[in-house]
């Protein structure tokens, strides 16, 4: 078993955590203001170029951000517990804190940009159910992979610095 460590979190963590909780509150709010405004069926699915390719009932907006909900509170609770990240062997009681850290602000930027890409998704999906755009963008699915690959690949990096 690794050491546990008392790291208290950061301000740039504490600043994603106010961004990625601001953009949530944000959308269910926005969705709190036109539910009723919704038509009986909405979005659920888009192809690579952006259409709909796929509608459903109304109620069906709302699993994203119950996914998101869910998924936030899973990874903020793993965020508490970098002591049973997977780790290089090269990790020891010098360089543990530093580990630790990275590996923390990496999993903490995922979960906040992770929430941020289901918060645009369900203000496409709305837009478009309320007739306000005609199809979704065709970059969604290049923003979903830069969100989530680049706090992966910042961390990796930054590991990779840590002697």
């Amino acid at each position: 078993m690794r050491k546990k460590l008392n790291m208290p979190k950061t301000r740039e963590e504490k600043i994603w955590d106010i961004i990625g909780v601001g953009g949530y509150l944000a959308t269910v709010i926005f969705l709190i203001i036109i539910w009723k405004q919704l038509p009986e069926q909405v979005p659920l699915h888009m192809d690579l170029s952006g259409e709909v390719d796929d509608w459903a009932a109304k109620i069906s907006i709302l699993v994203l951000p119950a996914i998101s909900i869910i998924m936030f509170i899973l990874l903020h609770i793993l965020e508490k517990f970098p002591h049973v990240y997977n780790y290089p062997k090269r990790l020891n009681d010098i360089n543990v804190a530093a580990f630790y850290r990275v590996n923390r602000k990496m999993l903490n930027k995922l979960k906040n940009l992770i929430i941020l890409v289901f918060c645009f998704i369900e203000l496409e999906f709305s837009m478009i159910a309320l007739g306000w755009i005609n199809d979704g963008n065709a970059w969604t699915l290049i923003i979903i992979l830069l969100a989530v690959f680049y706090p992966i690949v910042e961390g990796l990096m930054k590991q990779r610095k840590i002697k």
